[in-house]
């Protein structure tokens, strides 16, 4: 079984108990702290992963690192540490992100620009294409890149929207070649 299917399996279930225990929000701040504890501190997978150290040790340092956790979380931990799941530590706190955003009504998207835009023109791309994806709101990150000329470029999961000076020439090269072509 692939590792994505796995951690969509176990964020899946976290979803659950946290629905259960009305403890979502909760569940999803102490997993964004672990990412970025994990992200910033490559020693504690490799740690994790490490052959030599005992599933005790592992275990120990798990509740002895994140205490101020709550038990689900920890115990979480602890069990994948068990099965030998590090590796999917981060794509099942990414999972279950995506499915509290999806319950939110909230999507990831990245908007392209040639410069960094304002959190006023962020919220009113948000405002506009939010209910175009069947959202509420859209959580941008953005991404500069010169090449796209002017406008922006919105990706949505897979679906695009160009509204870039770039992509308009591309439109109008493709038109004039087909028309060409007749």
């Amino acid at each position: 079984m692939s590792q994505s299917i796995i951690a969509k399996r176990y964020a899946d279930a976290l979803f659950q108990l946290g629905q259960e225990r009305s403890k979502l929000e909760e569940f999803e701040t102490e997993l964004q702290t672990l990412k970025e504890v994990f992200r910033s501190n490559q020693e504690i997978i490799s740690f994790l992963k490490h052959p030599r150290f005992s599933i005790e040790q592992k275990k120990k340092m798990i509740t002895e690192s994140f205490q101020s956790f709550s038990e689900e979380i920890v115990n979480l931990l602890k069990l994948l540490v068990e099965r030998h799941r590090e590796d999917i530590i981060l794509d099942m706190i990414q999972d279950y992100v995506r499915m509290i955003n999806d319950a939110k009504g909230i999507a990831d998207a990245d908007v392209y620009s040639v410069r960094q835009l304002s959190e006023a023109e962020k919220q009113r791309i948000s405002e506009s294409f939010a209910p175009k994806v069947g959202k509420q709101s859209l959580n941008l990150t953005n991404i500069v890149d010169p090449s796209i000329i002017g406008g922006i470029r919105l990706r949505v999961g897979n679906r695009i929207f160009d509204g870039s000076v770039s992509g308009k020439l591309r439109r109008i090269e493709r038109k004039l070649l087909s028309t060409n072509n007749r």
